[in-house]
């Protein structure tokens, strides 16, 4: 336990420094490559404010996670323990494809100069692609299976082949809650800052380095990200960041085949998908009317008179109740 203390310690620190040090150095770059966030007409007026604000700020966390993952992995090697890390190399691939497709639309957005980058159904099919990969592989190894843990009973239940679609169906929608918490300054970084906490708590109770890591990634890239993206934001992460949270969060509770531990813990990114999906849904049904006052939910606090403190406190509380519900179902 005091290995994995000071591991993780150094570990989050790690982190944390290198996104420090690569958003420093990433933010003057895209501002001379004018890699500046572009604001919808249809989006709050008060965000216009906001344009030409560097975006694809993910970049700079990302590195920083595969510097403290190369790092990690040759530390393993060498004490000959890299075999056990297969689940955790699968999450951390899962998680940067993920981030590799939102750089893709991010880039398409700088250089056609506008909001839209990748299609719709473009960047789905690239995400049931990868989360389809993902759990093939992942079976195939042994890291996941049908067989689902029910909270509270200590029993289970095979879902056969059921599991394997609902499986990327799970992976593929927190993804995406994920990419639409990214709609105020500091609201994703603070949600996986809260999420990142939760998994250092598993990490340390089931003394698992592999958590461990994910935890420091999640924990420390989020804090350091934070320092230039708390309200007023210096950068925005841009798909490229928000697909890879929304990744590793969902993908760390594959890691410990707690799927629905899992889709309690992303609670939050789950809601915000849900309420664009519903208000879509319920526009068309009613033919004009809306469920809330603007989708995805932040945007219908904001429209009440929120302001962007008070919606990244509310949210960030409302995943600390989540990330309770999760430990005692994780741990029932």
């Amino acid at each position: 336990m005091r290995n994995l203390t000071l591991e993780y310690g150094l570990t989050v620190l790690g982190m944390f420094l290198c996104t420090l040090l690569a958003e420093w150095r990433l933010i003057p770059v895209l501002r001379s490559h004018k890699a500046g966030q572009r604001i919808l007409e249809i989006g709050p007026r008060w965000h216009k404010a906001k344009e030409g604000t560097p975006t694809m700020g993910g970049i700079g966390f990302i590195l920083a996670a595969l510097i403290c993952t190369v790092v990690y992995m040759i530390l393993r090697a060498r004490r000959g323990l890299s075999q056990t890390e297969i689940p955790l190399a699968m999450t951390l691939s899962f998680a940067a494809a993920n981030g590799l497709i939102g750089f893709i639309d991010d880039y398409f957005k700088l250089v056609k100069r506008r909001n839209e980058g990748l299609t719709w159904y473009q960047k789905l099919i690239l995400q049931i692609a990868v989360a389809a990969a993902y759990v093939a592989v992942m079976g195939y190894t042994g890291a996941v299976s049908p067989v689902v843990e029910l909270p509270f009973s200590k029993g289970w239940i095979d879902l056969g082949w059921l599991f394997w679609p609902a499986a990327v169906v799970l992976l593929v929608g927190v993804v995406n809650g994920g990419n639409l918490t990214d709609g105020i300054d500091g609201l994703c970084s603070s949600v996986t800052v809260v999420i990142g906490a939760f998994f250092a708590l598993v990490a340390f109770a089931w003394n698992d380095s592999s958590v461990g890591l994910l935890s420091a990634i999640l924990l420390g890239g989020a804090l350091g990200f934070l320092v230039f993206n708390f309200h007023p934001a210096k950068v925005f992460m841009g798909d490229t960041g928000s697909l890879f949270f929304g990744a590793l969060v969902i993908g760390g509770a594959f890691m410990i085949r707690a799927y629905l531990v899992g889709l309690i813990l992303s609670g939050v990114f789950v809601f915000e998908m849900l309420s664009s999906f519903l208000q879509v849904l319920f526009f068309k049904l009613t033919k004009g009317k809306r469920l809330f006052k603007m989708a995805p939910f932040h945007h219908h606090l904001e429209k009440c008179g929120w302001n962007e403190y008070a919606i990244v406190a509310f949210f960030s509380a409302c995943e600390a109740l989540l990330s309770v519900a999760a430990w005692f179902l994780l741990d029932a």
